[in-house]
């Protein structure tokens, strides 16, 4: 029986009737043995797909699904370099180019002990319904190698991301392939590998997105991901009647997304009381300082235990799972995949949490997902939430393109403008397929079409 479903929906009728979703999910666990994230990931759209698939059979017989699981291209690479020690360190580098029927491979580069080749695959699925839903003519690829840039000089970061990019530049392009940065992947490993790059092929082009303001890159890039979280869940609250005046968040991590997404909610009139990182997470009642805790992670590269020590009026607490307990109205998950299960939004929902925008890839496992939406919290996913820093990324290569840069006010602009067109294409989508409110399938169905209308025009390929 298992080798059998394992080859996956044998005809046209089956491909859209009810055991689909479990013949696809089987042949795709086959021939991903261990790829935890990636098959979670894959089960999740899979979910929506079939419903679009009842509605569409054409897409079934093309098996464009099927084809969209199967990245284009997939490349795994030796990366040695050589320490302050003077000893030769070798390291994994990866690129996965998944689909590329909207434009070309767009997504960001992690550097972390982590990364292995099924947490690139799962990134780089994510990102292809990501970038449709932003409305810019992107398609889906992701990055990455298991270093780990913590504790790490920038002399030893910039020979690593040399040889690096003496690799990945083969395989990428500003009409190919365009990373960005990710976890572990700042201004500084973006501008390593920006230089290489350009030695390598003796142009400068917007090959990169991340760069530095004075050498092609765009205002609103560092603040996107966390401002566009914001933004989509304004949206999210002001269907339930609400908005951000007076309310109590929590918000995970204390990294990019984390720190301009508390920016903003203040700027807005809310109140981020929690932040952590892998340590710890800390609680000021008063309201997160932020300049506090900029300098201390981005300037001093310190850990979100340091801001007690000025703030004596905050709690630091050790583990940052229990983050999750502290009552809020509003929770913006921004550290990493799964960090939210179904006990810690238990705790959420009986501490009166009524929206949760994720911040990060993934954050939430599907025990969770499913206790949010049955219980009625207004849920944002990922790839509807978090959109707003590949969405600023492609306003990068089109400023790169023009040769010309936007205003901070002008970019901010556009990000409100596509973040509303995201949260609207998953509320519509939702409500056109019989699931309204439901934004995790209505980011799913909307990705999937728009993506799927662009391979079928385009043939088998």
């Amino acid at each position: 029986m298992a080798n059998e479903s394992a080859k996956g929906p044998r005809n046209m009728s089956e491909a859209y009737s009810d055991s689909w979703l479990e013949q696809t999910m089987a042949h795709v666990s086959a021939k991903n043995p261990g790829e935890t994230e990636f098959l979670q990931a894959v089960a999740e759209v899979a979910e929506s797909v079939e419903t679009v698939y009842k509605k569409r059979p054409e897409l079934a017989k093309a098996k464009v699904f099927e084809r969209m699981v199967e990245p284009e291209r997939q490349v795994m690479f030796r990366v040695p370099w050589v320490d302050d020690k003077g000893e030769v360190q070798v390291n994994r580098g990866f690129r996965v180019e998944f689909n590329s029927a909207l434009g070309p491979y767009k997504g960001g580069l992690r550097f972390h002990p982590s990364v292995y080749l099924g947490i690139i695959k799962f990134l780089g699925f994510e990102q292809i319904f990501k970038n449709a839903l932003t409305t810019t003519p992107i398609g889906g690829g992701k990055g990455g190698s298991d270093f780990d840039p913590k504790g790490k000089s920038d002399h030893e970061v910039m020979r690593f991301c040399q040889s690096f990019m003496s690799e990945l530049y083969r395989h990428i392009g500003p009409d190919t392939d365009v990373p960005a940065g990710d976890i572990g992947v700042g201004g500084r490993e973006i501008g390593f590998m920006f230089g290489q790059y350009k030695k390598l092929t003796n142009t400068f082009t917007g090959v990169l997105t991340g760069k530095g303001i004075g050498w092609g890159g765009s205002l609103v890039r560092t603040e996107a991901t966390g401002y566009g979280l914001v933004y989509f869940v304004s949206h999210m609250l002001a269907e339930r009647g609400m908005d951000w005046k007076g309310r109590r968040v929590v918000v995970s991590g204390s990294g990019n997304v984390a720190i301009y997404a508390t920016q903003k909610v203040h700027e807005l009139g809310g109140k981020v009381v929690a932040l952590s990182d892998s340590n710890g997470y800390i609680v000021d009642e008063d309201g997160i300082k932020l300049d506090t805790v900029r300098r201390i992670k981005e300037v001093e590269r310190g850990r979100i235990r340091e801001y007690v020590e000025e703030h004596t009026s905050a709690e630091f607490h050790e583990g940052w799972q229990g983050i999750w307990g502290v009552p809020c109205e509003v929770a913006l998950p921004s550290a990493t995949q799964n960090e939210i299960d179904g006990e810690a939004a238990k705790k959420l929902i009986d501490n009166g949490c009524v929206a949760v925008g994720e911040g990060a890839n993934m954050p939430s496992t599907p025990e969770a997902v499913e206790a949010f939406l049955a219980s009625g919290v207004s849920f944002g996913p990922a790839k509807a939430a978090n959109a707003g820093g590949v969405a600023t990324s492609a306003l990068e290569m089109t400023q790169n393109s023009m040769r010309l840069n936007w205003t901070f006010d002008e970019v901010d602009s556009r990000l409100k403008q596509i973040m509303k067109a995201v949260y609207d294409q998953c509320s519509q989508a939702a409500e056109e397929y019989g699931v309204k409110g439901n934004l995790v399938a209505g980011a799913n169905i909307a990705g999937f079409v728009k993506v799927a209308n662009a391979m079928m025009a385009q043939g088998v390929v």
